[in-house]
């Protein structure tokens, strides 16, 4: 994997395994859409999701 950087400078390996392309997230590889985390945080804010719509990265911290 290449070393890209993330939105707020941090050093980043793009991880293959997640695709991303939330450009307002911290943890965004600013020249690959994929995240620079290991694992993500999956979850919902419906009772009975029914919709991808439906789901959120719980991972994702705001670039600042």
């Amino acid at each position: 994997m290449n070393s890209t950087r993330t939105n707020d400078g941090c050093p980043c390996t793009p991880n293959s395994s997640i695709s991303c392309t939330v450009t307002s997230c911290a943890h965004h590889c600013k020249d690959e859409n994929r995240c620079g985390l290991h694992a993500i945080q999956v979850g919902t804010h419906e009772a009975n999701p029914s919709q991808d719509q439906c789901t959120d990265c719980l991972s994702f911290e705001k670039y600042r």
